[in-house]
């Protein structure tokens, strides 16, 4: 590929990516999306082998194109949201390429625009799109070091429990991602370990409805921030199995031990915060609270929706909550294996702007940065809470599309020379 030029150049071939090829094609404006593997990659490859979306298939998608052959109310697999975004690209006819990757991006000097150095050679473009997304880079708490002889791993690499060696497995983690995997082993006769840290546990459903449509009639999706103290709370809820309310009660129950945050680590033995029973309470208690918006919503709007009072019997607490281990040998354990269910950060390495924190996270108003021509999709809580979605990240694309549009008309005006009674375009 020789140099090429775009008024529009987007990095990222994911939903993000797609998303905002959308939008700038309706507006007319010239771009590209670049993809460093396949379409929507994360999804085929980063991702375990049993993962479904976490919303319903009538919520989770795009508005111009529904899901082929997935009933609306159910959980599309990882593959078939794959095949959605490659469906979505053919439909838009967009100009996505794949397999070339963007190792940097620069300003120019003394010109317009930015200049894009790729695997298959430079692109010139006034206006940048980092569409990467937020599953960037694996976090691994430095807890356990390195050389210790069990097997470490993040959840973006754990595809199955065959893929792991023998014996018991500590999870690490308990939003979607940590339950859902120590679901799968103890089902696959592995004794489990799973480490609770705070968190929001929306029912699954309730009342007949999902907790999208709940989320979204409460208005609760239009949250522009997360409440003070809430920023890394994780949110426990899943499609795995037809969709479950996800109930810590129910998971020591069924065997899984249910223990605190990890926190430190010497001579083999793990020890966690006693804060088991609080979280857990919390998020009970953010579950009963959802409940009671939703029945003060049906009654306020005179809906004839079942009644359903066994979602509010919690169950009681298994004894890994009432009595919780404090600490664990590893080894006189069994734990062969911890699956790190710990999230990601951001890298925008390649990205030469001035626009980022000490941290290397970008700063930024609903997408728009303070470097002017460089925008991010893909964030979360970019706008709203509901960012994190698939629908969520499409609305958040139009809006940068119209800001890019905004700054496109004032790039292209240019004043009158008053003396000469010409515009400066024709002079030009």
């Amino acid at each position: 590929m020789q140099e090429s030029h775009t008024d529009v150049l987007v990095v990222g071939g994911g939903q993000a990516g797609i998303a905002m090829s959308e939008h700038l094609g309706q507006r007319g404006i010239k771009h590209l999306v670049i993809e460093r593997d396949r379409i929507a990659e994360r999804w085929r490859t980063g991702r375990w082998d049993s993962l479904v979306a976490n919303g319903p298939a009538w919520h989770d998608r795009f508005p111009n194109l529904e899901f082929n052959g997935i009933e609306p109310e159910a959980f599309a697999t990882k593959d078939q949201v794959a095949e959605y975004f490659e469906q979505y690209v053919s439909k838009l006819g967009a100009p996505v390429r794949t397999g070339v990757e963007v190792t940097k991006v620069t300003r120019n000097e003394g010109r317009r625009g930015f200049t894009a150095q790729t695997s298959e050679g430079a692109i010139q473009a006034n206006y940048v799109v980092a569409a990467t997304g937020p599953f960037q880079k694996p976090v691994i708490p430095r807890i356990i070091p390195e050389s210790n002889p069990v097997n470490q791993i993040h959840s973006s690499a754990y595809r199955n429990p065959q893929q792991l060696p023998e014996g018991n497995v500590l999870v690490v983690g308990a939003g979607s991602s940590g339950v859902q995997i120590a679901q799968e082993l103890r089902a696959s006769g592995r004794q489990v370990y799973l480490a609770v840290g705070p968190h929001d546990r929306p029912p699954r459903r309730y009342r007949g409805q999902d907790f999208c449509w709940w989320l979204g009639v409460l208005n609760k999706w239009e949250m522009s921030a997360p409440p003070q103290g809430a920023e890394h709370v994780t949110i426990a809820v899943s499609g795995a199995n037809g969709g479950q309310t996800v109930n810590f009660r129910t998971l020591g129950h069924q065997g899984i031990t249910l223990v605190g945050r990890a926190t430190t680590y010497s001579d083999g033995v793990l020890r966690f915060d006693p804060d088991l029973a609080a979280n857990v309470a919390s998020g009970d208690e953010n579950y009963l609270s959802i409940l009671d918006e939703a029945d003060a919503y049906i009654e306020r709007n005179g809906l004839d929706f079942p009644v359903e009072p066994e979602a509010r019997d919690l169950g009681d607490l298994p004894e890994c909550i009432t009595d919780p281990l404090v600490e664990l040998d590893l080894q006189a354990a069994g734990v062969s294996t911890i699956v790190w269910a710990t999230g990601f950060t951001v890298d925008y390495s390649w990205l030469e702007a001035d626009t980022f924190d000490e941290r290397g996270r970008p700063k930024h108003q609903k997408g728009v940065s303070e470097e002017p021509g460089v925008y991010f999709l893909g964030l979360p809580w970019q706008s709203r809470r509901g960012s994190s979605f698939i629908w969520g990240v499409w609305h958040d694309a139009q809006y940068i599309a119209d800001q890019i549009s905004i700054q496109r008309s004032y790039a292209e005006h240019l004043p009158m020379d008053s003396s000469l009674g010409l515009s400066a375009t024709a002079l030009a």
